[in-house]
């Protein structure tokens, strides 16, 4: 087949890769003229991916993949087309479908009869058929479900290990009639590997979820549910540090019975997903009083890490306080919706000079987006421990002179390499 795959970023370009090292033909689309450079030279335009340098060095070579900005032009030659293009949110909670919408208009430029159309960015649902099937129809002048298949299967990967999760998890398919549904189960069988797993109800594999609908349900629910998961673990742990008890000792507890599945507690619920996919469904569902609950829970953490630290410390204004970690998550470079921002709020809402230490980023690029550059060894008043790097769990109080209180954001610090110095866990008693 030929495949175009619209947008090459964290989860496109890997997919792209994916289809290529399936024998298949390639073409990636994206704006940036920059990426689509690094890629036609077979450098990988963002690091983190594990295999993606190599893989991609190797699909270049061999000509199954090639990019452009011409994303008409690629459709045009295609038998099927991935989109994973981003939406976003904006403060009331409204997706954003401008960035979706143009990509749109360029694939039904040069739609052509009997291509796949795969939408695999996070939809509300309903969109898939109600937006843009319309939209493709008004641009190519073709009928969706007759002149052409329309399906949505939605990305289920996280960053960092796309290509183990690609085989992991069942590829949800559901299409806006049965025929696009056929489609999309064939094209994906044809482009993914999937691993043994018995623990699964029906074999790991391409899934029929009947619908479109159904299928953007499916990806609504299962990230809902996490949020919803973690929301509840983080007022279990602020209820826990009151009454002087470990959370986590607790949650582990729970835990061994098979019917609890309790998440984590911490600093933050960051990343393209968690914080974005609860106000997707309650776009839908304005009337989810839990997941509404839920979402402001979670966004609430980094004040609490800051008031846990006040507690400790007292009055922070005025004082040198180092925040660790840029990324939403550990031995990830991303800082989408990390909790970075929402703690450097508060802590100079009270008044604090505030300081930030990443060892992913440079500190041109801690600059670039807002904030102070800290280097270990400074002197420095308070601690906040924000993303679970390695590298921080083997940090003493001896890399951060004058400390005066520590607050750990993701239970990932050892608190005897801190003597003396008050120490605060999330989910902890004093």
């Amino acid at each position: 087949m030929k495949i175009a795959v619209v947008a090459l970023g964290k989860i496109g370009l890997p997919l792209a890769v994916q289809f290529a090292k399936k024998g298949h033909h390639v073409i990636g689309c994206d704006v940036n003229q920059n990426t689509v450079d690094l890629i036609n030279a077979g450098t990988e335009p963002f690091p983190g991916e594990n295999f993606l340098a190599e893989y991609l060095a190797e699909v270049v070579t061999s000509g199954h993949l090639v990019a452009t900005t011409d994303t008409t032009s690629a459709v045009s030659e295609s038998d099927a087309v991935v989109i994973v293009v981003p939406l976003f949110v904006n403060n009331d909670g409204i997706p954003d479908f401008g960035w979706m919408d143009a990509a749109t208009e360029k694939i039904a430029a040069g739609l052509k009869p009997g291509t796949l159309v795969s939408y695999e960015t996070t939809l509300p649902v309903g969109t898939t058929r109600n937006r843009f099937a319309p939209a493709l129809e008004k641009g190519s002048g073709l009928k969706a479900g007759s002149d052409f298949h329309l399906i949505f299967s939605p990305e289920r990967v996280l960053t960092g290990r796309v290509f183990a999760d690609l085989r992991k998890y069942p590829k949800l398919v559901g299409g806006i009639n049965d025929a696009s549904t056929e489609a999309g189960i064939k094209f994906y069988e044809a482009v993914l590997d999937f691993d043994d797993r018995p623990d699964l109800a029906d074999k790991n594999g391409v899934w029929n979820l009947g619908t479109a609908e159904a299928s953007e349900m499916a990806k609504l629910a299962e990230t809902t549910y996490r949020d919803v998961n973690i929301a509840l673990a983080n007022q279990f742990a602020i209820f826990a540090e009151g009454a002087n008890i470990d959370i986590a000792k607790v949650i582990a507890a729970s835990n061994s019975q098979p019917y609890s599945h309790i998440h984590q507690p911490g600093i933050a619920v960051g990343g393209h997903c968690i914080p974005i996919y609860p106000r997707f469904y309650l776009w839908n569902d304005p009337e989810a009083t839990v997941v509404r609950s839920a979402r402001e829970a979670n966004a609430a953490m980094p004040e609490h890490a800051v008031t846990l630290l006040a507690g400790s410390f007292g009055d922070l204004k005025g004082a040198k306080v180092a925040v660790l970690g840029i990324s939403y998550r550990g031995g990830v470079k991303e800082s989408a919706f990390s909790g970075v921002f929402g703690v450097v709020t508060a802590l100079k809402t009270r008044g604090a000079e505030v300081l930030v230490h990443d060892p992913m980023y440079t500190d041109s690029e801690i600059t670039s987006l807002g904030f102070t550059p800290y280097a270990l060894g400074q002197g420095v008043d308070a601690v906040i421990l924000q993303a679970d790097h390695k590298e921080y769990k083997v940090l003493t109080a001896a890399q951060f002179p004058g400390v005066k209180a520590v607050v750990d954001g993701r239970r990932s610090m050892d608190p005897k390499n801190f003597p003396g110095v008050p120490f605060r866990v999330i989910g902890a008693g004093a």
